[in-house]
């Protein structure tokens, strides 16, 4: 057999083993270990193993994933995700359907201090859920806000999938945390504009909340400050090149624990349980990026994803037909997957199509971003919806899923107006340059 062939079968083998419920990371190297070794040598395959799992989890690029992620933890446990939500409810309240858009912005908010998506929908279920139901929100409305708002923290930075997708495409970390500002805010109003066209639609799903004075919700401005204060000197120093990622993770880690500090609203129990939450996460994420490495040096001596990126960018397709059919296979993995699983697996094999495509590299990666936020709110997986359904547990499975409906129309047109408009993602990194 050619290896090309090899690397169709494992490719499939892949997919049958994820179907199966094994953890993505273990599959990908399972597999690639197998495939490295098959077409070369035991030996080789061996030293390849050994090699890949000491690179990564040495890499200096990829200490930057658990000071973020510690940034996320440490502001869930010193209540500043619930100051955000305070501080949006005084000012959005008061309006039919305040309540969720409160939701919304608290995690756009949230997003920009954490780097995870998981993290926000749980959170934000913990602080939003509760208030909406005694305001009598319809508790899919309310419980899908929260799993699609959710999504925004692999795209407003600090994103772990940006930093991911950029250690894996060689692209600048800091021009793909620019790139995905805009984006996030945009999508961030499409979902505003979602809640308020559906409640404009049956009022009955969301009704009023009471008035706040002028001098309310001024005061209330006090819970976004700290937030704002973090999310301008880790991506104004990016921005304005004073410090690198890894450097400005280390920054806003520190800041953020010294906001919690000064607050007195940082137990020793929770500083232990943001360690622990911290170290959980990593090393997920470091077992899923160990698994993609060790697969990617399978599918680079295969040479597929070469051969398939030259077989793509020769059919009789324009350009943007064929990023439509990469799109559909990524909707079409991400009901299945995981978003940074999905990431890992695809990007060896799509991201040489982007290139030979002529696609910008940071905006194709907004793209998949954006891609694979739909996938953690789609069934049958949708693990955002998981997340928020294991927090409320009295509302039915189903009833998420109807919620959320609305809200992937919204990222469905936010991708639209991405590929019809690439300036939106590139106008920040252009600015770098």
């Amino acid at each position: 057999m050619t290896p090309m062939v090899i690397g169709v079968i494992g490719v499939i083998i892949l997919i049958i083993l994820l179907f199966s419920g094994m953890p993505v990371g273990f599959v990908m190297a399972w597999v690639g270990f197998i495939g490295f070794s098959y077409l070369t040598d035991l030996t080789s395959g061996l030293g390849l193993l050994a090699r890949d799992v000491f690179d990564t989890f040495s890499s200096y690029g990829l200490t930057v994933v658990p000071l973020f992620i510690f940034m996320g933890q440490v502001s869930f446990f010193s209540g500043i995700s619930r100051r955000l939500y305070d501080s949006a409810y005084v000012l959005m309240g008061s309006q039919r359907g305040g309540l969720a858009i409160a939701t919304v912005a608290a995690c756009a908010g949230f997003s920009a201090i954490s780097g995870s998506t998981n993290a926000a929908a749980a959170t934000m279920a913990t602080v939003t859920v509760p208030e909406m139901k005694r305001h009598k929100y319809d508790m899919g409305l309310a419980t899908g806000t929260v799993a699609a708002a959710g999504s925004l923290g692999i795209l407003i930075p600090p994103s772990v999938i940006f930093i991911v997708y950029g250690i894996m495409t060689e692209q600048s970390i800091g021009e793909l945390f620019a790139a995905g500002i805009l984006p996030g805010v945009l999508l961030s109003a499409l979902f505003v504009l979602t809640i308020y066209l559906r409640v404009l639609w049956n009022p009955s799903l969301a009704p009023a909340g009471p008035k706040t004075s002028i001098k309310e919700k001024i005061i209330c401005l006090g819970g976004v400050v700290e937030a704002l204060i973090i999310f301008i000197i880790v991506m104004g120093g990016i921005f304005w090149g004073i410090f690198t990622p890894t450097e400005a993770g280390a920054i806003g880690a520190f800041c953020t624990l010294l906001i919690a500090l000064i607050r007195k609203q940082l137990t020793w129990d929770g500083f232990i349980q943001s360690i622990i939450g911290t170290t959980m996460i990593s090393c997920m994420v470091m077992i899923i990026v160990t698994g993609a490495v060790i697969f990617g040096h399978f599918m680079a001596v295969t040479r597929l994803p070469f051969d398939f990126a030259d077989w793509v960018a020769a059919l009789p397709l324009s350009k943007h037909a064929i990023m439509g059919l990469i799109i559909l296979m990524y909707l079409l993995g991400g009901c299945f997957m995981d978003a940074l699983g999905m990431v890992m697996l695809t990007i060896p094999i799509f991201f040489p199509v982007a290139q030979a495509l002529g696609f910008d590299p940071v905006w194709f990666g907004v793209v998949i971003v954006l891609i694979t936020e739909m996938g953690v709110i789609t069934p049958p997986v949708g693990i955002n919806v998981y997340v928020v359904y294991g927090v409320v547990k009295d509302v039915p499975l189903n009833t998420i899923f109807k919620g959320v409906l609305p809200m992937l129309i919204a990222l469905l047109v936010c991708n639209l107006l991405i590929i019809m408009f690439p300036q939106i993602a590139l106008f920040l990194p252009g600015l770098m340059r």
